[in-house]
């Protein structure tokens, strides 16, 4: 997604207007369509991804890596050891780094200002995996869900119960960006 000359980044379920997030659930719908029929769609075919793991998490390490993979292209996993973000290396020479050799860069961090950081100064998008304020390809998913089973979002219901965290606070933008009603609600505990 381009503006102007800098690639747009997706950090907040708030970066997409209503049109473009739907666009984005109905081409992630044909595309699982296509995987699930074999139809082969490398629409990333030579574009490597580099993956942020500062907070390790199985599920969204394989559903990006699977994800590249099966749209033709290439992610490279870099672990918290790998990456010493703040120590070693800092967040602008990390993101000007990845930027000369990778086409994407995607971030799984603890705190929200480390993926805005690295989304200031890369010179290619950077996707919030997870950071302490939001999970907008989470939402994105479970969006998708309820696309796949309720064929619409105005005028819905959502519940989410559990902790009033990153997922919740998508979710609640989610909801208001398409239409859905979202109660959170969170025990004690």
């Amino acid at each position: 997604m381009m503006t102007g000359t800098k690639p747009r980044s997706y950090l907040s379920v708030k970066d997409l207007s209503a049109a473009e997030t739907l666009e984005v659930l109905r081409l992630a719908a044909l595309l699982k369509r296509e995987v699930q029929a074999g139809t082969p769609h490398p629409r990333l075919a030579g574009r490597t991804l580099a993956m942020i793991f500062q907070k390790p998490s199985l599920r969204t390490r394989v559903s990006f890596e699977a994800g590249m993979t099966q749209l033709g292209g290439h992610a490279i996993y870099l672990g918290p050891s790998d990456i010493k973000l703040g120590e070693r290396e800092t967040v602008e020479d990390i993101a000007l780094t990845l930027s000369r050799m990778c086409d994407l860069i995607m971030a799984r961090v603890f705190g929200h200002d480390i993926v805005a950081g690295l989304a200031r100064h890369a010179t290619v998008p950077v996707i919030n995996a997870l950071s302490d304020r939001e999970h907008p390809c989470q939402c994105l998913a479970d969006l998708q869900a309820i696309q796949e089973r309720k064929g619409r979002f105005e005028g819905l219901k959502a519940v989410f119960v559990g902790d009033g965290n990153n997922v919740a606070q998508s979710l609640m933008y989610g909801g208001a960006l398409l239409g859905m009603s979202v109660t959170v609600a969170c025990p004690p505990g």
